[in-house]
Parts: structure tokens; C-alpha cells; sequence
């Protein structure tokens, strides 16, 4: 199997899609936390967590 990936020239496309795949990763998170960290959902995750709480 190495050997004909070897002679295909893919021995390292793996790495390249686990890289991929990490900064598309790290991307995403970035993106969540910007968001999660805004003050509107930061207001409507309060609201939720207090109405949750009184109930």
C-alpha cells in the first residue's frame, strides 16, 4: 500500500487533509466564540439560564 502511494505521489496527502481539517476546525471555533461571546446571545443565554433556574 505505502509502496503505490509512493509511486502515485500522494505519501503526504494525508498529512495535508488532517492540516486541513484542523484549521477548518480552528476557523469554526474562532467563528463560535466570537459569537457566543457577543452581548446579544450573551443576554439571551442569561435570560435562558435564569428562566431555566426559577423554574
Amino acid at each position: 500500500m505505502i509502496r503505490r502511494l509512493r509511486l502515485l505521489g500522494e505519501a503526504g496527502m494525508t498529512t495535508a487533509e488532517y492540516a486541513v481539517g484542523t484549521v477548518a476546525a480552528v476557523a469554526f471555533a474562532g467563528i463560535l466564540l466570537k459569537v457566543v461571546t457577543s452581548p446579544a446571545v450573551q443576554t439571551a443565554l442569561t435570560a435562558i439560564i435564569t428562566k431555566a433556574l426559577r423554574s
